[in-house]
């Protein structure tokens, strides 16, 4: 497997590595800065490779923030690699997370940051979004780039396959790919809660212009009526029986 990385928007990079039995792009985001953040870790077996796609842009044992989504082993399964790598590294947690996951799983304890908190790493100014259950877990989260207007959304709309790095027409695949995982053990990926509506409905009201998906290509263009699309898909996939 060989990492291939692009830039998605300035000094925003996206680091994918395509994992050929299950289908599925992982992919890591790097920006790059006076305090480097990466969102996502990529699990504990891609470490290698993620790690040598880093240091194609930069020194990785000076990275400052790590964040992710939720507890999962492809959002943050290597983060104990980075933190031990990156010696002024520290982890980026919601409450919920810190308290129920991360300060224990961490070699070192995590920044935690509340709901709608900022905080800038040089050139970038970002915000923390507490997400539950949107898309996985209790203590779910998603940071969106203010300065270059990136949500990194995690697994929502994942699409299977190689596509491309960035397409402005993702919504078709990523709902085809609900469906299908109706139909598997893994149904109800993204529950449905009597938040699901209104989270969306806040990350869209941010009007992303990049979507910076986990699994599949990242979304070029007006990213909010794409997740209030997205949001309405979900809600009909989910009630199927």
């Amino acid at each position: 497997m060989m990492a291939r990385v692009d830039e998605i928007a300035p000094d925003v990079f996206r680091i994918s590595t395509f994992v050929a039995d299950k289908n599925l792009q992982f992919n890591v985001f790097l920006v790059r800065d006076a305090e480097p953040l990466l969102y996502h870790t990529g699990q504990i077996a891609l470490f290698p490779e993620v790690r040598a796609a880093v240091k194609t842009l930069m020194e990785p044992s000076e990275l400052r923030w790590i964040g992710f989504s939720h507890f999962e082993s492809d959002e943050c399964g290597a983060l104990n690699a980075w933190l031990a790598l990156a010696p002024a590294a520290t982890a980026l947690a919601g409450p919920v997370a810190a308290a129920t996951c991360i300060q224990d799983y961490a070699i070192r304890p995590p920044r935690v940051l509340a709901d709608g908190e900022r905080f800038t790493t040089g050139r970038h100014t970002f915000e923390f979004l507490v997400t539950p259950h949107v898309p996985h877990g209790w203590g779910a989260s998603l940071l969106l780039d203010c300065t270059e207007g990136v949500l990194f959304c995690s697994d929502l709309l994942l699409q299977h396959g190689d596509p491309a790095p960035v397409r402005d027409d993702i919504l078709p695949d990523a709902v085809d790919a609900l469906e299908k995982g109706q139909q598997g053990p893994f149904r109800d990926a993204i529950p449905q809660t009597t938040l699901t509506a209104g989270i969306f409905a806040r990350l869209a009201a941010r009007s992303p212009k990049v979507l910076a998906v986990m699994h599949g290509s990242s979304f070029a263009g007006d990213g909010g009526p794409v997740l209030l699309q997205f949001e309405k898909a979900l809600a009909r996939v989910s009630a199927q029986p």
